[in-house]
């Protein structure tokens, strides 16, 4: 009796042993078509028709491409090693100066 409960109650693939499948939709194929994403194309002289996600998602995916380029290349540079090169180039100029300054001081 449970093995009975158990075996109507899986799933095999394709839904052929227990009528149509619940994860496809009427008028659907079970095996694809050979074609990319089992979709025909369409006759010829005429376009594919867009879905209603893709113009937005498209939109975004650019959008967010441009901001981040924009974004990422324009933050500064904040790395030690940027930070330890400034440092010294700064003392540099300063023992730079001092030399100059005790030079001239002793003249």
């Amino acid at each position: 009796m449970l093995r009975q409960r158990l075996l109507s109650s899986l799933r095999t693939r394709g839904g052929a042993a227990a009528g149509p499948s619940r994860w496809s939709r009427p008028g659907h194929e079970e095996r694809p078509k050979g074609y990319l994403f089992n979709l025909t194309p369409p006759p010829s002289g005429q376009s594919r028709k867009w879905e209603d996600w893709e113009l937005p998602c498209y939109i975004t995916s650019f959008l967010t491409i441009v901001i981040l380029g924009v974004g990422l290349n324009a933050k500064p540079d904040l790395t030690i090693e940027t930070w330890a090169h400034q440092k010294a180039l700064e003392r540099l100029e300063r023992e730079k100066l001092d030399t100059l300054s005790g030079s001239t001081d002793s003249e």
